[in-house]
């Protein structure tokens, strides 16, 4: 599965947290220690903040290790909120357009996950995205249509505007019955240029890893430790998402009191409301 990482706090380069540690994100992409897929060569990309509304972002199709342009990029790159995310691909092509981050408007969004027998329940999912933010599906990843499904669940379009979290999870327990008995994963980030969610979510199976470390600075969460000091980092409970919103402490939140379930023993979850 993929590897990521996410940051929100004072202006930094991008080097920081992408290339310069020693299990940094560009290490993972050749040796990821916590995944099911040690390389993560099918593409790579950066997003982030600066000085307009929407993010910039780089994507490419080639592994991280091997791309000059990124260590370039991330030393030269200051922000205050970027995501990195490097692609093992489990079945759609390996094309700029199907490589992360994917955004829409002010909005970030990047994945590691799954969801199970992809092939039928394409169409149900993209029914989720709203006729207003169709245009904006350039891939054909389950991925990109979880998030403008997502946003199509009160961020963006008509409606009323929600909460991110409410939103995630309102899509979430959609996207829960739509999976039906298969296994559906999502650790996700997502971001509008002033807040950070990360979710850890999974219904029918176990979720996806994800750590986080907090400091006076700014928080990172990532899908592995950056580096060997794991005494450091906190692991992101299941069914959990962690809350950065600027200026104040990070929070993390159980999915439960938004309408999600906790897992069951046998890894299943149960929607309480759509």
């Amino acid at each position: 599965m993929c590897r990521w990482i996410a940051y929100a706090g004072r202006t930094i380069p991008l080097e920081h947290y992408v290339t310069e540690p020693s299990h940094s994100l560009v290490s993972q992409s050749i040796a990821a220690l916590e995944s099911t897929a040690a390389t993560n060569g099918d593409g790579f990309g950066l997003g982030w903040y600066g000085d307009h509304p929407e993010p910039g972002r780089y994507r490419e199709v080639q592994p991280a290790w091997s791309d000059d342009n990124l260590r370039y990029l991330c030393r030269h790159l200051h922000s205050h909120l970027f995501f990195a995310h490097v692609r093992a691909a489990t079945g759609t092509p390996i094309t700029r357009p199907n490589c992360h981050p994917f955004a829409c408007g002010p909005w970030l969004f990047m994945h590691n996950g799954y969801i199970g027998d992809w092939s039928r329940l394409r169409r149900p999912v993209e029914a989720l995205i709203p006729d207003e933010l169709y245009s904006s599906r350039a891939g054909t990843t389950d991925s990109e249509a979880i998030f403008l499904g997502l946003l199509g669940c009160g961020l963006m379009g008509p409606g009323p505007r929600r909460d991110p979290v409410e939103a995630t999870a309102r899509a979430l327990a959609r996207l829960t019955d739509l999976a039906g008995p298969h296994p559906f994963r999502f650790t996700a980030a997502l971001a509008d240029g002033r807040d950070l969610y990360a979710f850890r979510y999974a219904a029918n199976d176990k979720a996806n890893s994800l750590y986080y470390r907090a400091s006076e600075g700014g928080v990172v969460v990532a899908s592995e430790p950056l580096d060997r000091d794991h005494g450091t980092w906190t692991t992101v409970a299941e069914n959990s998402v962690l809350v950065a919103r600027r200026d104040a402490p990070v929070e993390i939140l159980s999915l439960a009191q938004f309408g999600l379930a906790a897992p069951s023993v046998d890894g299943s979850v149960r929607r309480l409301r759509a």
